[in-house]
């Protein structure tokens, strides 16, 4: 089997966050062949500083690191998105991009949802209009999608629902090129999750916050993501969006977990702002058109006619929802046990 990233120049946008590292990392490891250039395409220079630094293994900062950059496989561009001219400028060489680079806390959209349009959106446009209009040789692009795009109530989910959109209909506008997606639950221990959030509410001696009784999620590692979307790319159809399947659990059960014996205190606060209850990363509707793709990962069928034929034997006879199926309190353990074990021994050093 050919390795899929050997000798590829890939772009990484939003590449300094949780996943773009996990991503990175694995790009960089040779697991699927060891690609020309990986190229961190992001505004923060902090970030893009201290991400050069801990991936040189560099404890200090030195001018070398940065004028060095170039003579390594690993670079670093100062650029946004939201730029067109910042996008034609960092993928123009690229044979493959890995579009992460986003807004994706709930809370913030809902309060700021213009600039949400403006990085979900407009950021996944001027992808495709720069590969579109400038004939540019990218062989695939990967839409880094949520669960909250389906059946969207947010901000967040309505901009990312919109934004897989757009990359399919870059199928038709830059026919040279494979648009594709990967749309997947709530991450684990990622930047902003829950997991770090009630850790750090039991150091501080509590209360852990849960905003309702009954709310349940998805959950799955920066590890899993990853390997859905390098599932995408070894096998999607234009269009496509891979989605993976995964356990959920009750928040409440997850957050008396890691408190344990703690003895810190559990309190309900209401729902956030544009928050549900219960995620869904399959919708009734969509599970018409959803087949099994490779690797047993769910393949969601573009609506687009031009880019396939009907789904005459879905994979789902309903909704792919949260709330069913999920783990008992022993399972739930037990996974958080095997995915996540640098993360969960905090709760015994921290209570």
């Amino acid at each position: 089997m050919s390795k899929l990233f050997e000798g590829k120049k890939i772009v990484v946008t939003g590449g300094t966050g949780s996943l773009g590292q996990v991503l990175t990392r694995r790009l960089m490891s040779g697991e699927e062949g060891v690609p020309e250039s990986v190229t961190i395409l992001s505004r923060d220079e902090a970030k893009q500083h201290y991400m050069r630094l801990d991936f040189m293994q560099k404890c200090t900062a030195t001018d070398e690191v940065i004028f060095e950059n170039s003579k390594h496989a690993l670079r670093f561009m100062i650029g946004d998105v939201r730029d067109y001219a910042s996008v034609v400028r960092g993928i123009k060489d690229a044979d493959i991009v890995f579009a992460a680079a986003a807004l994706k806390q709930v809370p913030s959209c809902e309060y700021f949802p213009w600039e949400a349009v403006r990085t979900n959106i407009q950021g996944a446009e001027n992808i495709v209009r720069a590969i579109a209009e400038n004939d540019l040789p990218i062989e695939t692009v990967v839409g880094i999608s949520t669960d909250k795009a389906c059946k969207p109530v947010n901000v967040m989910g309505m901009t990312k629902a919109i934004q897989e959109r757009v990359y399919i209909d870059g199928n038709l506008r830059a026919p040279q090129t494979r648009f594709i997606a990967a749309r997947y639950g709530n991450v684990l221990a990622s930047r902003g999750s829950v997991v770090p959030l009630f850790l750090d509410q039991i150091k501080n001696g509590g209360p852990v916050t849960i905003t309702t009784e009954d709310m349940t999620r998805f959950l799955l590692t920066l590890e899993d993501a990853v390997d859905t979307i390098f599932a995408a790319v070894r096998a999607a159809q234009p269009g496509e969006t891979y989605i993976p399947r995964c356990p959920s659990a009750l928040m409440t059960d997850l957050a008396d977990f890691l408190i344990g014996d703690s003895g810190v205190k559990r309190i309900t606060t209401g729902i956030r702002p544009g928050e549900k209850i219960h995620e869904a990363l399959l919708s009734t509707e969509e599970a018409t058109r959803t087949v099994f793709g490779h690797e047993g990962y769910y393949a969601l069928r573009p609506m687009l006619p031009e880019l396939g034929d009907p789904v005459t034997e879905p994979a789902l006879e309903g909704q792919y929802s949260s709330d069913k199926a999920l783990m008992t309190q022993e399972e739930l353990a037990d996974f958080l046990t095997r995915k996540i074990p640098e993360v969960v021994g905090q709760r015994y050093l921290e209570s």
